[in-house]
């Protein structure tokens, strides 16, 4: 190179996660074509479970690590898998904790939080990397230097609620290539780059929970149970149960008993092994309370304001008047929602963007 001619910028370098499945492989792939310097990472759980019950969550058994790695030597970007056994640790006792507390968890949320959009942050700055990148199907876009996160453009698949509870200053440093696409798009571009993951299955429920029973992993864990009576919204007693935890909020089937309508789940209260079940127009709440707030390229006004909330993932967002008090929001719907339980978050949006939220720590019924 002559001695006039100015020195080359590196390209972008990004730590891109990859599960083995189809969208985090393409994700890398598009980066790839763009440019960026990439390494791939992928989570190892420290779940164990027959191969065949860990390869339907298409993200965390042997089979989908040595996808994910020969992915990435197709694509000529060093891999790496890190050791998250602990961290996961900590994400299952959160789980466990929060059915036996009567709540019902959102390990999802918290596992973008801690880990994707958290933990992958440490090693992409021991690697020097500018960012990290998954496979969500959701869009960032950034204004005056704050990120601004938008639904994904296919809405069957959309994952912004997931991401309510990330930190802003470490979405201001994601890239999400899948969110402008659909997801019928995204297989025919792996089809065409020959990825061997084109047509693999998506991943399916809790990456943690084999065989798709949480009361299985109650069992292994030794998780007290309580149990008491099933009553209906008067107090008359409709029947017993064997624990609390087999139960979360707007639940309709496998309640135990028979009724001439249809039953949900309204109250859980683990502390007199009480569930208390209701008709559908019972099940609405009027109001919410949400803390832990978190808000993304958003400063909330001092008065209360419009937005549109989502209080579960594969929910619309309804709209809803919210007023901020001691650092917690509440939410006051202009119709009753069914269904709102404690322990998911409340995603705020406006329109397609997304706002933060926080998590529900309790409602208030019609």
């Amino acid at each position: 190179m002559s001695a006039l001619q100015p020195p080359q910028k590196r390209p972008a370098r990004a730590v891109v996660a990859m599960s083995g499945g189809v969208d985090s492989s393409v994700a890398a792939w598009m980066l790839a074509r763009e440019g960026y310097e990439l390494v791939g990472l992928f989570m190892r759980n420290g779940v164990h479970g027959s191969e065949e019950e860990l390869r339907k969550k298409s993200c965390c058994s042997v089979g989908d690590a040595r996808d994910a790695r020969m992915v990435a030597a197709s694509l000529g970007i060093p891999f790496q898998a890190v050791d998250l056994k602990d961290e996961f640790g900590a994400l299952i006792r959160y789980f466990l904790a929060e059915y036996s507390a009567g709540r019902t968890p959102n390990p999802c949320a918290v596992c973008n939080r801690d880990l994707k959009f958290g933990k992958l942050f440490g090693f992409a700055d021991e690697l020097g990397a500018e960012f990290v990148a998954t496979g969500h199907y959701a869009r960032i876009e950034h204004e005056s230097g704050r990120p601004h996160v938008l639904r994904g453009v296919d809405r069957d698949k959309d994952q912004s609620y997931q991401l309510f509870c990330v930190r802003e200053e470490n979405l201001r440093r994601t890239l999400l290539p899948l969110g402008g696409l659909q997801k019928s798009r995204v297989r025919a571009l792996a089809g065409e780059a020959g990825i061997r993951t084109a047509e693999k299955p998506d991943s399916q429920e809790i990456c943690f929970v084999p065989g798709n029973d949480y009361r299985a992993l109650l069992d292994q864990h030794e998780v007290e149970r309580h149990p008491g009576r099933l009553v209906d919204s008067a107090g008359k007693e409709l029947g017993r149960h064997g624990g609390t935890e087999h139960f979360t909020i707007g639940q309709r089937r496998g309640l135990g008993v028979a009724a001439g309508v249809p039953l949900y789940v309204l109250e859980i209260a683990p502390s007199t092994g009480t569930v208390v079940l209701g008709t559908v127009e019972e099940c609405g709440s009027r109001a919410l309370v949400a803390g832990e707030l978190n808000w993304i390229g958003f400063d909330p006004p001092a008065g209360p304001f419009r937005a549109e909330v989502q209080v579960r993932y594969r929910h619309q967002a309804v709209p809803a008047t919210i007023t901020l008090a001691d650092g917690e929001a509440q939410v006051v719907f202009d119709e009753p929602e069914a269904a709102v339980a404690p322990g998911q978050g409340a995603a705020l949006y406006h329109g397609e963007r997304l706002l933060g939220g926080g998590w529900i720590a309790r409602t208030e019924r019609v």
